[in-house]
Parts: structure tokens; C-alpha cells; sequence
């Protein structure tokens, strides 16, 4: 199974806050099966022990440790924010990317790796907060290394 498909890619959404945020981006994880409803309430508890916030425009909400029981496999949910919605002072996360692993799985770390490199690169985070199309978002996150290598040596 996909930790990441064009379901669990929210383009064109509006949040009230962070916490309106985080909700959304869990409940679409709980919509797509990943995780029980309980999930949720463990990211809302994360976020108030430590902040998910990553930068360049970038959150991801996830559960605590004792949340991975709730986690029936491993997913990922995007929550595409044009308008933004500010998560630390001064900072506005514009893709709030939901996180639920399940203890022995290491898909999710595609995921996280191709985050890291968007993190780097305010061009390409621009284009997926601005992407029309989920299936932008889900094959830039989901990409594996050899596809990357490959795509910068014919730029």
C-alpha cells in the first residue's frame, strides 16, 4: 500500500490555526485508514510538548510514542494551505504534512527524506503549495533517490 496518494492530498484548504491545522491533517490520515481516531488527539499532544514546525513554510504534525498503537500502517496526508496559517510567531506553514508510522515500517522515510530536500529548496516549496494537481505533491514526496539523482544529472 501507498503511504501517500492523491486521497490523502488536500489542495486549496483553509485552516482557522494550527490546531484547526493538525485536525484536518489527522483526520484525513483517520479517513484513509491509517490510523484509529485517538491519533488525532496524540498529534494535538505533540504539538504542545514540542513544536512540528519545520521551516520554509513546512509543518509535520505527528503522534507521540505512545500514540503508535493507533497507528494501524504507516501513511501520509498533505494539507495544502495557500493562505498559510501561522503555527509559531512570525511563521507560517503553508503544507501541513501528517505523519503516523507504525513502529517497524521505514516507508515513511522516502517521505521524509524528499521534505528535507524541499526544505532546502524555497523554489521547490513554492510549487507544491501552489501545485493544481495532488499527484504533483504525492510524486515529489514519494520519489525514491534514484529518481532524483537521475532527474538533477539531465537538468
Amino acid at each position: 500500500m501507498d503511504v501517500l496518494t492523491r486521497e490523502t492530498v488536500l489542495l486549496g484548504g483553509h485552516a482557522a490555526d494550527k490546531l484547526d491545522a493538525i485536525i484536518q491533517s489527522g483526520e484525513t490520515l483517520v479517513k484513509a485508514g491509517y490510523v484509529a481516531p485517538s491519533y488525532v488527539e496524540g498529534m494535538l499532544a505533540r504539538e504542545r510538548v514540542m513544536s512540528t514546525y519545520l521551516g520554509n513554510g513546512i509543518a509535520i504534525p505527528h503522534g507521540e510514542f505512545d500514540d503508535l498503537q493507533s497507528v494501524y500502517r504507516t501513511g501520509v496526508s498533505v494539507l495544502q494551505l495557500p493562505e498559510g496559517v501561522e503555527w509559531e510567531p512570525g511563521e507560517k506553514a503553508y503544507l501541513v504534512v501528517g505523519l503516523a508510522a507504525t513502529p517497524t515500517s521505514q516507508q515513511h522515510i522516502v517521505v521524509l527524506t524528499n521534505l528535507l530536500e524541499v526544505l532546502q529548496d524555497p523554489e521547490g516549496a513554492r510549487q507544491l503549495v501552489h501545485a493544481a494537481d495532488p499527484m504533483i505533491i504525492v510524486e515529489r514526496l514519494t520519489r525514491s533517490g534514484s529518481e532524483q539523482r537521475s532527474e538533477t544529472r539531465w537538468k
